[in-house]
């Protein structure tokens, strides 16, 4: 199947020929879907904290962590093109005829870019568009009062203004507060000066970045760090990751042989959001907060966002510290029935795995071992917000491969929706997973775990692609917080909507919660 180039060319990408046969046979096979027991709502598999809990959890929360280190981990890779599709195909199909013109107004209640244009000023990146665009001899306000929507866009989104198009969206003005405009760079500053911060006053930011970007995320950092550091008493510690050229996956034609260039060689792509469990592994923390860059708003509706990060962190040390110490029992020996029993009752209860039944009933040797194996992994605690018709992984019960049942992510992609029961399960689900998550990744010893012994692989993605107008199959690895994290710990809490506004779209910075 491969000649020794492309053996070479494998190895010299830090993959061997064992991991690029096992993508391929994943084409052939195709992903299995998982199996769903139920939807995990409040009361089953998902707890909502009372106010008193709260009050505790924040009143505990800095001793719980003054020994800790702590990281705030931030999936921050790729350019912001999604964000600026709309724009850049209206760049391609408006004319500036009259025709077009009454569209786009006859469109104001139901499209997005009447609203862009009528609200350009609103935007937090307007005077760096207005400075840019002074370079074109003519001022912003005279271009947008005769309709020049196409080439203020272009001074947005080409090189030859802002060149927003290209740029990932850390690096973009989301908010703009007294006149002074934050990336969503800087808003994770904020947020880390104010829920992640180590006792001896340093806060760790760890970005993950596309090789292109990096050199102008750390551009930014250093000019704006300093400012962050005396403004909020802290000293920032930042560091930065790429996806790595090993976690790429092969592509196959339709056929699944290996995708081959036109001049011969092996097509590999990126692999997805699964992909940066690597990065997350290269990381050594006590708790690690993982949050997405574009989830975040002004600081006037932050408070709750720092009050349910402490709140989950906290938890996420109290449930350790439990499973620790039935760890530490296990070890030592001699656990009695008694106390077998309450750990199992502590993993049916608490750490929601059930179908257990048959190691209950088997000997002390093979109940401590069974627990052993369900208690020795990594946690995390999961936020989840009420679904009110956003895309995303929702809470599940579902089957695993060792009979049991657990919590899971689960994506739609991951589910077989012909199947009239999986469907409705799906479809009862009340929640979804904001990308939310505090994670504790050392075992009971302080030994990190090697997070990439419990992923499932096989709930990976299939996509159909093509590349020089040729058909093609690629394939992402287990999603980060879904097949990635399959076989760790789980717990979901509900967390607040207002926690949860992402930035899809650029119209999105119009709302109410990023101005």
């Amino acid at each position: 199947m491969f000649s020794s180039s492309d053996i070479d060319f494998i190895k010299k990408r830090g993959s061997s020929t064992d991991v690029v046969e096992a993508q391929i046979q994943n084409f052939k096979d195709d992903f299995p879907p998982l199996k769903l027991e139920k939807a995990a709502t409040i009361g089953d598999g998902l707890s909502k904290l009372s106010e008193k809990d709260i009050d505790a959890r924040l009143k505990s929360y800095e001793s719980a962590t003054a020994s800790k280190a702590i990281v705030k981990f931030v999936p921050a890779s790729g350019a912001a093109s999604r964000m600026f599709k709309d724009l850049f195909s209206f760049m391609e199909e408006y004319t500036g005829s009259e025709a077009d013109y009454q569209k786009l107004t006859a469109n104001q209640k139901s499209g997005s870019m009447f609203d862009f244009f009528k609200r350009l000023e609103d935007f937090a990146f307007y005077d760096d568009l207005k400075n840019a665009y002074a370079k074109s001899g003519t001022s912003l306000e005279e271009a947008h009062l005769k309709r020049k929507y196409v080439s203020i866009l272009e001074y947005l989104l080409l090189d030859r203004g802002l060149g927003y198009g290209q740029l990932p969206k850390g690096l973009l003005k989301f908010h703009k507060k007294n006149g002074v405009a934050r990336t969503p760079a800087e808003e994770h500053f904020v947020e880390g000066a104010n829920y992640a911060k180590s006792s001896d006053g340093s806060v760790k930011l760890h970005f993950t970045v596309s090789p292109e970007h990096r050199a102008k995320f750390k551009e930014h950092v250093a000019a704006v760090q300093a400012g962050y550091e005396k403004q909020y008493g802290v000293k920032f510690e930042v560091s930065f990751s790429e996806q790595k050229a090993s976690t790429d996956t092969i592509a196959v034609d339709m056929s699944n042989q290996p995708f081959r260039e036109n001049d011969g060689g092996l097509l590999f792509r990126p692999a997805g959001h699964g992909a940066l469990l690597s990065n997350l592994n290269d990381l050594n923390a006590d708790v690690i907060f993982v949050k997405n860059i574009d989830n975040v708003v002004p600081d006037r509706l932050k408070e709750d966002t720092f009050v349910y990060k402490k709140v989950i962190a906290s938890l996420l040390l109290e449930y350790q510290s439990k499973i620790f110490g039935f760890l530490e029992k296990l070890e030592a020996g001699g656990a009695t029935t008694a106390d077998l029993d309450a750990m199992y009752d502590f993993l049916e209860k608490e750490l929601c795995t059930s179908n257990h039944t048959t190691a209950r009933t088997a000997s002390a040797a093979e109940r401590s071992a069974f627990l052993k194996g369900k208690f020795n992994r990594p946690i995390r605690i999961c936020g989840m917000v009420k679904n009110e018709g956003e895309p995303g992984g929702g809470p599940f019960w579902c089957k695993n491969p060792d009979g049991t049942v657990s919590l899971q992510i689960v994506e739609s992609a991951q589910v077989d929706l012909k199947d009239a029961g999986q469907k409705k399960i799906f479809e009862e689900s009340t929640h979804f997973n904001p990308v939310d998550l505090v994670c504790g990744t050392k075992d009971y010893s302080g030994k990190k775990f090697d997070l990439m012994k419990f992923t499932d692989p096989k709930t990976g993605f299939v996509t159909e692609k093509s590349k020089d107008g040729k058909a093609l199959k690629a394939q992402e690895l287990p999603g980060l917080w879904n097949g990635s994290m399959s076989n760790w710990n789980t717990v979901f809490v509900e967390v607040p909507v207002s926690t949860f506004n992402p930035v899809k779209k650029v119209t999105d910075l119009l709302k109410d919660q990023h101005q």
